[in-house]
């Protein structure tokens, strides 16, 4: 009996109460493959399953949104050199003792009357005896990112799946899920009332069946412990988590190296995913620290784990590394929020030169304060470009020639305030023109590359903003 099981099996009349402490792992802790666009590739996943293993993670969720054959033709067998490839993914998975977790996403078109819906569960349950086939035990049912709701429909599939394909095996692990309403903002009404599709999947599910939820929104900046208990009454379960972040399918021209934060420490929760990249190798920043909370939540230090993650990941280039993956590690749009803010150091070094400058006190010093950063930063980049290996660097290239721009970009614009503060007019027109041709570079990259948004390369707009007022002045 699984872990989510016996709790579930504790459940009075509703909320399992929230433990106090949890000095203990998470029971079920593990990395998702679960994003949008290319999937991993063989040898990504055969590397993140060593790397599982090696950071104490006990799972990997096979889920690609776009492996055709999980979601949009779930119907269709696997091809054999496709079964092949899975089948030796889970002989390496049981090598490392890590679970590999079978997902299929059947919700874009899955049938639910009772003809063609009884024909879809056969196929369902066939495609799930192939995969059992080749050593799987465990598995996964989604319909997350589909329009149509079917809450009691859902839940009577997955009873059935757990009738017939579970309990008739015995050796299978009971079923995970993903609601289609699968984050709490979305499971009730703006009054607090729970929505029919969440009421009625809910009510309806087997209590060994563990649903995933990803905390207030699709991409939050955490989950309190006070959220996850609403979240868990709406089910009167505990639920378990899958986390995006450092998922960057909705923003890809982003990097997402900084590391977890913001998730509950003291609470009780049967399982937790991460959701990576599709750059496996600098996902495993993140999914490192992932991996330390997911071992002692109640201990976990974010900075101290992601500076121990570079250092480990990145050796003599680990403080090279830091500099840049310190610009590169909040992700929003308007609807995701998560992460820290990128150059958190530069950022306030910024606000204080723009605090003091022209002529207030140690606004010279503000000023070396930002040179030197920028400088160091510029220098570190090179660095990066010249000696990472290929591995990383295929995955973060666009994302550093960028940033060397802006960070060469940055020393024009404070060579520009200084220009404008001495009243060198002529050596402050020919800056700003350099400045302003400088940012449109910077500005084509970025169609194709993101970082330091608020920090480094926010500083580029600011300078040109305070300096036009004196550059329209010069031209009348």
């Amino acid at each position: 009996m699984g872990l989510w099981k016996i709790a579930a099996a504790g459940l009075l009349a509703g909320l399992l109460p929230m433990a106090a402490a949890q000095a203990e792992p998470i029971p079920l802790r593990g990395v998702v493959e679960g994003f949008y666009g290319t999937p991993w590739g063989q040898k990504e996943r055969m590397d993140i399953l060593s790397f599982c293993r090696e950071h104490g993670f006990n799972a990997y969720l096979y889920a690609p949104k776009d492996d055709p054959y999980h979601r949009a033709r779930w119907r269709e067998p696997y091809p054999k050199k496709k079964l092949r490839e899975l089948s030796k993914l889970v002989r390496t998975a049981k090598e490392k003792q890590v679970k590999f977790i079978f997902a299929v996403s059947p919700g874009l078109d899955l049938h639910y009357t009772i003809l063609k819906g009884g024909t879809d569960r056969e196929l369902l349950r066939k495609k799930l005896e192939a995969v059992y086939d080749i050593g799987v035990r465990d598995f996964a049912v989604f319909f997350d990112d589909i329009t149509e709701l079917h809450g009691e429909e859902q839940a009577e599939l997955l009873n059935w799946l757990e009738e017939n394909f579970v309990e008739k095996h015995g050796d299978v692990s009971p079923l995970i899920t993903v609601p289609t309403e699968y984050y709490r903002k979305n499971m009730q009404e703006e009054d607090g009332e729970v929505k029919p599709y969440t009421r009625d999947f809910s009510a309806g599910l087997h209590a060994s069946i563990l649903p995933l939820y990803t905390g207030e929104g699709v991409v939050c900046k955490g989950i309190s412990e006070e959220e996850l208990e609403a979240a868990n009454s709406l089910y009167g379960r505990s639920l378990g988590i899958w986390w995006n972040y450092p998922v960057t399918d909705y923003m890809e021209a982003k990097l997402a190296l900084g590391p977890v934060e913001n998730l509950p420490k003291h609470a009780e929760i049967p399982a937790i995913f991460f959701n990576p990249m599709k750059y496996e190798e600098l996902s495993k920043i993140a999914l490192a620290t992932g991996a330390d909370y997911a071992n002692d939540p109640e201990h976990y230090d974010p900075q101290i784990s992601w500076e121990r993650a570079i250092e480990k990941q990145y050796g003599k280039l680990a403080r090279d590394m830091k500099l840049f993956a310190e610009q590169s590690q909040h992700l929003e749009n308007n609807w995701a929020f998560v992460g820290r803010a990128d150059g958190a150091a530069l950022r306030a070094s910024m606000d204080a030169l723009w605090s003091s400058w022209p002529d207030g006190e140690e606004a010279d010093v503000h000023w070396e304060s930002v040179r030197q950063q920028t400088g160091e930063l510029l220098g570190a980049v090179g660095r990066l470009m010249k000696e990472l290996p290929e591995s990383s660097l295929s995955e973060c290239r666009l994302q550093l020639r960028l940033m060397e721009r802006i960070a060469e970009a940055d020393g024009t614009a404070l060579e520009l305030l200084k220009s404008l503060r001495d009243d060198d007019r002529k050596k402050a027109k020919r800056l700003f023109a350099s400045l302003k041709k400088k940012r449109g570079t910077i500005q084509r990259m970025e169609k194709k590359a993101l970082v330091s948004d608020k920090a480094a390369r926010a500083f580029l707009d600011e300078v040109l903003a305070y300096a036009a007022p004196a550059m329209d002045k010069g031209r009348r």
